[in-house]
């Protein structure tokens, strides 16, 4: 099996397929933190995105910095920065791992914001939680810092949305390599 894919039944250590089995649950059904005290130190990357759909005026607004809480894209990468390091604060049973680094990406259409996280981390678990805290939270900045503009008159955001949050691609490799 490629060193950057993980291995059926890797987390739980037993050689079972991970799909098989609840691994944060006893076999008495009582939740637990997955032990990784065991795994190597590996090198990993989790990468995710998602979109926020808003109304073309809106995104003009962000384009041209003209948003009056201030720099949407500034403030939602500080955002998406900050869950990403506040991950295992926010998901129960997660692990605290040492973040090595965080990328963000806006990409900016007619109609929509989309946000791509990229977390780089050395240790037992992967970082693809972190990812996708980074681009929830990252999207949930730009909805607040844009509010005002996309309400209608009955205080509804009915062109506002978040969708399409997915992991891209999760990759690990040995330190040794």
């Amino acid at each position: 099996m490629p060193e950057d894919t993980e291995a059926p039944g890797e987390e739980t250590g037993e050689g079972t397929p991970a799909a098989a089995e609840l691994t944060h649950t006893t076999d008495s059904g009582e939740v637990r933190m997955v032990d990784v005290g065991a795994k190597p130190d590996t090198s990993r990357r989790a990468v995710a995105r998602g979109e926020i759909r808003l109304t073309p005026s809106t995104v003009a607004a962000v384009k041209a910095d003209e948003v009056g809480k201030g720099d949407v894209l500034a403030t939602a990468r500080i955002g998406a920065v900050q869950a990403v390091k506040h991950t295992w604060e926010t998901i129960p049973m997660c692990h605290q791992i040492p973040i090595t680094n965080v990328d963000t990406d806006f990409a900016v259409g007619d109609d929509r914001i989309e946000l791509t996280v990229a977390v780089e981390t050395t240790g037992k678990t992967g970082c693809e939680m972190e990812a996708l805290e980074g681009v929830t939270t990252g999207l949930n900045v730009v909805w607040d810092m844009v509010k005002a503009a996309e309400k209608d008159a009955d205080g509804q955001y009915p062109d506002t949305r978040i969708s399409g949050v997915e992991v891209l691609d999760k990759a690990k490799r040995r330190l040794d390599e």
